[in-house]
């Protein structure tokens, strides 16, 4: 029988691998863990956590705006770029810290620096660079593949001009206008924190509609709002190339040849797992066309029987929960004698823009495409807290409901704290609720979120699709 060093041996310290870790570890598993950078993945370091700071940060602007309707009076307020970045930096700091000492404390044993397979079974950690320590080769029983993904720049000339959302996370200062080139979330999120944060925004997008892939409800109403806060949304647009002028401003020339002037670009164009220089191919892991881990439904490599990998290297979900879920039924699977796979159905979502959105189940399209009759439930109203300061933003809720069997496929919003009223009705998703079960609740008065279970006639209906 074989002998190795490690029973697990994972490489990448997200979200997803530091999870799986530790959770192993946990069950008595020898596990080993490699991380060439910082503890936390791009959650905690570059994305989610930092991002939704600075989107707290970017809505102080309306606050104080909006004060003025309930009778306070506000001195001229100034925002000062540096403070906040610092004070991020240092919650950063804080939450790495955490993760470290969670994998400590179960007992994993940490490499820092780069991993790369040499077979099915082996790993060789290289050091940091600038790292005194020699390479160390260890093998494990089982690998576990969490090392997540990485922004895309498109692939034209002057791209080294602009930055991603790695790099806005520590720019030295804001700059006065800020291009945002895509219609992602990332995009949109961006476009709202550097707006809010007082700087000209114009945001290019080369499809017909922002947030591809979500309800079209939702797009048409976040488009339109953001262009309502001053955000300059050009649809059909798309950069050729970047100069940099002799003033240090940038020159965009569109692919329809006309130009903008802007002090700084950023791209939010796509990610793509990190699986180069893996060495996957030494354990025979099959990829995917975009560098993709390709697994089964229980996070199997479907080529490599003792590989598994999890979270946005294998480009599925790409949302922490779903990583960290994924994470949980690897160790369920094999350490703990309940094999089960993640269930990635119903997953909610939200869009920290402005206003934020937030999401579970189908879109009416996802829905309208399964051949069903659906009914269309639909809300659009000033939320009462711009009743006062007379603030023109919209909130829109939607509910799609399948006419033959009354189930609430899905639910979607755009508006104030749309995320944490999504939340809640996830599970009510999840478990299966009807119309009737959201009509028997009782609504919470005054609130938004009441409006989802008092929606009582369909704004349409969609008959079924005729088969093609």
């Amino acid at each position: 029988m074989a002998s190795y060093d490690y029973d697990l041996f994972v490489i990448g310290g997200g979200s997803g691998g530091v999870r799986g870790a530790r959770m192993a570890a946990q069950a008595g598993a020898r596990v080993g863990l490699a991380e060439m950078d910082r503890f936390g993945g791009t959650c905690v370091i570059r994305g989610c956590v930092p991002k939704k700071l600075l989107s707290y940060a970017a809505h102080v602007k309306e606050e104080i705006e909006d004060a003025r309707g309930y009778g306070w009076t506000i001195p001229e307020a100034r925002h000062d770029w540096p403070t906040l970045i610092a004070n991020k930096d240092a919650e950063i700091d804080r939450l790495e810290g955490i993760y470290r000492k969670l994998l400590a404390n179960a007992g994993v044993t940490v490499h820092e620096g780069q991993a790369r397979l040499i077979d099915a079974h082996t790993v060789a950690i290289a050091p940091i660079e600038g790292g005194s320590a020699d390479t160390v080769t260890v093998t494990a029983e089982t690998l576990l593949i969490a090392s997540g993904g990485h922004a895309t720049v498109p692939d034209i000339p002057g791209a080294e001009h602009g930055f991603t959302s790695n790099e806005a996370f520590h720019l030295e200062r804001l700059p006065d206008h800020v291009t945002i080139v895509g219609g992602g979330y990332i995009a949109v999120e961006f476009a709202g924190i550097f707006h809010g944060l007082g700087a000209g925004v114009t945001q290019l997008y080369r499809g017909e509609q922002i947030l591809r892939g979500f309800d079209d409800t939702v797009r048409d109403t976040l488009a339109e709002e953001l262009r309502k806060k001053g955000i300059d949304l050009r649809l059909h647009s798309d950069p050729a190339r970047i100069d940099r002028r002799d003033d240090g401003t940038l020159l965009v020339t569109l692919k329809d040849g006309a130009t903008l002037e802007t002090e700084a670009v950023m791209f939010a164009t796509g990610r793509r797992p990190n699986t180069t220089g893996l060495g996957l191919e030494r354990a025979g892991v099959d990829l995917a066309h975009d560098g993709a881990v390709k697994v089964d439904a229980h996070s199997r490599s479907t080529s490599a029987a003792n590989v598994y990998a999890v979270g946005d290297v294998t480009n599925r979900i790409n949302l922490t929960p779903v990583a960290i879920e994924e994470a949980m039924a690897v160790v369920d699977t094999l350490y703990k004698g309940a094999p089960r796979p993640m269930d990635h159905a119903d997953v909610p979502a939200a869009v920290f823009s402005q206003p934020p959105i937030g999401k579970v189940g189908l879109s009416e399209s996802e829905a309208a495409a399964q051949g069903r009759r659906l009914e269309i439930y639909q809300a659009s109203f000033r939320p009462m807290k711009y009743t006062l300061s007379g603030r023109d933003e919209k909130t829109m809720m939607k509910l799609i409901v399948d006419a033959d069997s009354r189930a609430v496929l899905g639910v979607h919003m755009v508006g104030l704290d749309a995320p944490e009223i999504v939340q809640g009705l996830a599970v009510a998703i999840k478990a299966g609720a009807t119309k009737e079960d959201f009509d028997r609740t009782v609504g919470i008065h005054p609130t938004a979120a009441e409006e989802f279970v008092t929606m009582r006639e369909p704004a349409r209906v969609v008959e079924k699709q005729a088969a093609e």
